[in-house]
C-alpha cells in the first residue's frame, strides 16, 4: 500500500484528490465555526457594555419609569442591583418581572407587564441592570 492511497470497502480512495476536493469547504468550514462563535461570545457580553445596555433599556421604553442612578417612577437600576447582589436566581427573578409585571416589591405603584420585551431582550436588560454600579 503507498502512503497516497488506503483501502476501505469501497475501494483505493486517492489521497490527493480527496485533499484537493475537502481542505477548501473543511478549512471554510473551520473558518466559519470561529466566526460564529465569536459572535455569539460578543452577543454575550454586548448587553453588559454599558453603553448597549442603556440602548437597550431606551429601545424598549425602561427608561420612561427608571434611570440609572436614580429614582423616577420605578426604582433605579443600581438600586435594584443593589437589592438583588449576591442572589443565585437575580437574572431570572428580574426577567419574570420585566415579562409579568410585578407589584408591592418598591412601593404602591405596581409595574405593569412588558409585553413588547422578547424573552432575549429581557435576559440581556436583566443583565446589564445586575451588571451596574452605583457612582460616586
Amino acid at each position: 500500500m503507498t502512503p497516497s492511497h488506503f483501502t476501505q470497502g469501497l475501494g483505493k480512495v486517492h489521497f490527493r484528490r480527496l485533499h484537493k476536493r475537502c481542505l477548501p469547504s473543511l478549512a471554510g468550514f473551520f473558518i466559519m465555526l470561529v466566526w460564529a462563535g465569536s459572535n455569539l461570545a460578543w452577543a454575550d457580553d454586548s448587553a453588559l457594555n454599558p453603553e448597549n445596555g442603556a440602548r437597550l433599556a431606551a429601545k424598549n421604553r425602561c427608561i420612561s419609569c427608571h434611570h440609572e442612578q436614580r429614582k423616577v417612577v420605578g426604582p433605579a437600576f443600581v438600586a435594584i442591583t443593589q437589592r438583588f447582589a449576591n442572589q443565585a436566581q437575580a437574572q431570572s427573578y428580574l426577567v419574570k418581572s420585566i415579562l409579568e409585571g410585578s407589584q408591592g416589591r418598591w412601593g404602591p405603584i405596581p409595574m405593569p407587564r412588558q409585553t413588547h420585551v422578547s424573552d432575549a431582550d429581557a435576559n440581556a436588560l436583566a443583565a446589564w441592570i445586575l451588571s451596574l454600579k452605583a457612582s460616586k
